[in-house]
């Protein structure tokens, strides 16, 4: 089974950009969340989640296609590797998410990319970052523009859950490894 350290070990030989770590962070946190929520193996999708955009640096236009052979041979199992490839579901995979883990790691791309956007407005980051506060910028299409709210939908609804459901269950991991996330705030007042 795929670790967390060997997910972390297997990221860096790809992604080297900032962003793109954080991303997978922010990715990893709220999937361990979402793994305790459904009572699953929280070190387990938390690694899926630090892995889940592998080949996204080298191949912006190809993701997901330099994917399967490579942690495959690094010694994923389908189960795994197929599970990443679903978090592309609709545009630019064709693998459907079926299994919670699938479900999940397609909803919080998305979800987590508003998230951390509402955090960094914050004077306090995601540290004290309620749910009515996430929703309004949520409902807001012109926040976060590039974060796709149909394809968390679609998530939300293949797991039966709605997104302020699913929203708290990963503010509330993200908010454990604040510091690690960047989301502690700058301490100064902002316009909320």
């Amino acid at each position: 089974m795929l670790t967390l350290e060997r997910a972390i070990e297997l990221n860096s030989t790809m992604v080297t950009e900032d962003h793109l770590l954080l991303h997978a962070k922010n990715v990893c946190y709220a999937m361990g969340a979402m793994a305790r929520h459904f009572g699953e193996d929280e070190g387990h999708w938390q690694a899926i989640g630090m892995l889940h955009d592998y080949d996204y640096e080298k191949y912006p236009e190809e993701h997901l296609q330099h994917t399967r052979e490579p942690l495959l041979a690094a010694g994923l199992t389908e189960e795994e590797v197929r599970a990443i490839l679903s978090h592309g579901y609709g545009s630019c995979s064709d693998v459907k998410p079926e299994t919670n883990m699938e479900k999940c790691l397609f909803t919080v791309d998305e979800l987590t990319g508003i998230i951390q956007a509402c955090a960094r407005m914050r004077p306090h980051g995601i540290t004290d970052l309620e749910i009515k506060s996430f929703m309004k910028k949520y409902k807001d299409k012109r926040f976060a523009a590039k974060c796709s709210r149909e394809t968390i939908q679609q998530g939300c609804e293949m797991l039966g859950m709605d997104v302020r459901e699913v929203a708290e269950i990963c503010i509330s991991g993200m908010k454990e490894h604040a510091e690690e996330l960047e989301l502690t705030g700058t301490g100064e007042a902002s316009a909320e």
